[in-house]
């Protein structure tokens, strides 16, 4: 068995994260993309959402992660028995996440369903892979929001497409190995295409934002809707 080696740096992030809502039981966030969600093995990757966090809210836990790359919302539980009643509704997938992305190319289609397993395999860490023997159940949606073309500082005209995604199940990497299991990578993915087109390979950050999270409320019983707008 492989063993898996971790050998990622986060750089310093000096964004700030934003509080959106806050009550005695959970906050919700904007975390900038480049932050890490929970601090890593290593004792330069201690900067993260959760080591911020606790630092206001003691006690506070992540109740789901979004990628280094990734900006947007997410929500954090300020005990274990919030952060137990959140994590129930995300297992059982009745929280609704939307994202916000840029994807290389122009999508045929307005819509779709990308239906395509997804596999760890320890040889290509941190990759995932696409495995329909080995891989779990993974399902995105999307829909197209415009097409349009980036003029590029020689002049050269990059087609990209604004999408909405919806994943219905939550496994990592799924947006971003979806998209370029579609044709259509997301911009600024060092890891699965995103970077290849010509001009595409100074993108600042991952075109990918987490814009609506919707979930009840474990105490009120209030059906949550986040919204952040994209920021790209």
């Amino acid at each position: 068995m492989s063993t898996i080696i971790d050998t990622f740096i986060a750089p310093p992030c000096h964004d700030t994260i934003e509080n959106l809502y806050q009550d005695d039981h959970l906050v919700i966030i904007n975390k900038p993309s480049g932050l890490l969600s929970l601090s890593g093995k290593n004792p330069q990757n201690l900067d993260s959402v959760h080591h911020r966090l606790v630092q206001i809210f003691a006690g506070c836990t992540l109740v789901h992660r979004l990628d280094f790359g990734t900006s947007g919302l997410m929500v954090i539980a300020r005990n274990k028995a919030i952060n137990a009643a959140l994590c129930q509704q995300f297992s059982q997938r009745t929280v609704t996440k939307v994202y916000s992305a840029l994807l290389c190319g122009h999508v045929e289609h307005n819509e779709g369903l990308i239906d395509a397993a997804i596999a760890k395999d320890p040889a290509l860490f941190p990759l995932m892979s696409i495995c329909a023997i080995h891989g779990k159940p993974a399902r995105s949606f999307y829909q197209v929001v415009e097409r349009f073309y980036h003029e590029l500082a020689d002049g050269t005209l990059l087609p990209l497409t604004r999408v909405q995604l919806t994943p219905e199940t939550g496994r990592t990497h799924q947006l971003r190995i979806h998209c370029q299991q579609l044709g259509h990578p997301i911009l600024g993915c060092d890891l699965y295409g995103g970077r290849l087109l010509p001009g595409t390979e100074q993108t600042p950050r991952l075109m990918l934002h987490a814009s609506e999270l919707h979930f009840v409320h474990p105490i009120s019983g209030e059906l949550i809707k986040a919204h952040h707008a994209s920021p790209f």
